[in-house]
């Protein structure tokens, strides 16, 4: 097993936390890396140290219950060691699932850095279906509290965030978008010939005959919820319309839409890809939260790990043009291998696993 020292000296130069949270922050990252789920009787299996299970377990859900863990901090860290200098890409969209009766519905910002998404803020919402307008806000002004509107280069978000009070407080807070609109939207525009008043008509009709895969930018705003936006779009493949509203840059606003799925991915990783997220029993809001704070800094280090063995080792690529294993699964892969060994580490091992964890430095 990895002797977790140096790498509680690491993590504590970087969250800043006391000795106590450390050490559990540590042992909790190793456990949850090496069992792969959040189910905390597993995690307590796995926990570092000479404690019995049982009493890992109880630590855990204390951590849970009484911990007010610094959601700032853990955004600060998530950018420091992915994100680099702003401003950052951020998409938001929600993640949900029951358990037995009880809807788990988590809404999600997050940074996008090379097609994966690291969480920065986040909202259990405690019900089912779409988030409102106060829930949006609360997410977003979590992250402008501790960054700053300057800080983000646009949003992204798909059809569900769509919406007349939601882009004009988006606009007023000086934040930038690319958000996907639905077709039959309606939108007016001022008659040419000369006639009073104006034509109200469905915006799909600008895209109708769009051949698949073209996009089609129009050449001058226009006026969608009494806003002036960019407005741009595209045949999909399966026939439907792909129609994004900007507030600047409209002739790549379909292809900037496309980080929006970096987000995916990330839910993905915190679910059957990677730490199976649906496994928890946890059902509290607040606990809820806190797990999913450990969460963003476990899939934000297997980036790293994986961005680093990348490099030593070029990812494999297949026939139709993606790698065979994402970068975020090549870290998990590669931690877990380290910490599933058996006795102590050999040489090798303990120079990985040293690297694995400069790599937890900000910088």
């Amino acid at each position: 097993m990895a002797d977790l020292r140096k790498m509680e000296g690491v993590i504590a130069g970087t969250v800043g936390w006391n000795r106590a949270r450390i050490k559990f922050l540590t042992r909790f990252l190793v456990a949850l890396i090496t069992v792969r789920t959040v189910n905390l009787s597993q995690l307590a299996q796995a926990f570092a140290g000479r404690a019995k299970p049982e009493s890992s377990y109880k630590r855990i859900q204390r951590f849970l219950r009484f911990f007010e863990m610094p959601m700032g901090d853990v955004a600060r860290v998530v950018v420091r060691w992915v994100a680099g200098p702003g401003p950052w890409i951020l998409s938001l969209d929600r993640t949900d699932w029951e358990f037995g009766k009880v809807a788990i519905n988590i809404l999600t910002l997050a940074v996008v850095v090379k097609g994966m998404a690291c969480p920065v803020a986040w909202k259990v919402l405690g019900k089912k279906g779409n988030s409102n307008l106060a829930e949006r806000q609360a997410v977003v002004n979590a992250f402008l509290k501790v960054f700053g509107a300057s800080s983000i280069a646009y949003l992204c978000a798909d059809r569900e965030f769509r919406g007349e009070q939601w882009t004009r407080w988006l606009r007023r807070k000086g934040i930038g978008f690319r958000i996907r609109i639905c077709k039959n939207t309606v939108i007016r525009t001022i008659r040419r010939s000369g006639a009073n008043g104006k034509k109200a008509f469905q915006i799909r009709a600008w895209f109708e005959n769009l051949p698949v895969n073209t996009v089609y930018t129009r050449p001058k705003t226009c006026r969608i919820w009494g806003q002036r936006l960019g407005v741009s779009g595209m045949r999909l493949p399966d026939g439907d319309l792909l129609i994004v509203i900007t507030t600047d840059a409209p002739d790549t606003a379909v292809a900037d839409y496309r980080n929006r799925w970096g987000i995916e991915t990330l839910f993905g990783c915190l679910k059957s890809r990677g730490f199976n997220l649906e496994d928890t029993h946890l059902t509290d809001s607040a606990r809820i939260e806190r797990l999913f704070g450990l969460l963003a800094l476990a899939v934000t280090w297997c980036f790293c790990v994986g961005e680093w063995r990348a490099e030593v080792k070029p990812l494999r690529i297949k026939k139709h043009g993606r790698p065979a294993k994402s970068i975020f699964r090549t870290g998990l892969d590669f931690l877990h291998r380290l910490f599933v060994s058996m006795g102590p580490m050999n040489h090798s091992q303990i120079v990985d696993f040293k690297h694995a964890i400069s790599l937890l430095y900000c910088t």
